[in-house]
């Protein structure tokens, strides 16, 4: 089995969220999306601290999918700076990772 991450990235907007999560299912970039929210980020911007409802992206994939992944929620993402960040499944159900790896497309 290979390497596998979650990517996590945040919008403004539950349809936002499900646009950019429906279109890296489709493209078989992630295997799964996940859409958690509403919540409250607080943050840093042009140098005053914002307050925002956001929606959080959750995507299960591989870490070689990576860079194509990130290129298409840039691409569609609304946000000038959006939150694109990765972290690594250290371990899972191996049945889990087995449908995983099926569902993805590695070139």
């Amino acid at each position: 089995m290979g390497d596998y991450i979650q990517v996590f990235t945040t919008t403004g907007k539950k349809g936002d969220a499900q646009e950019i999560s429906r279109a890296v299912v489709e493209k078989r970039l992630a295997a799964c999306a996940q859409i958690i929210g509403p919540i409250t980020s607080t943050y840093w911007w042009k140098g005053k601290i914002e307050e925002e409802e956001e929606w959080i992206c959750i995507l299960k994939t591989r870490e070689a999918l990576y860079e194509d992944l990130e290129k298409t929620i840039r691409e569609m993402h609304p946000y000038d700076v959006p939150e694109i960040v990765a972290v690594p499944i250290v371990t899972g159900s191996r049945s889990y990772l087995e449908w995983l790896e099926r569902e993805v497309c590695l070139k």
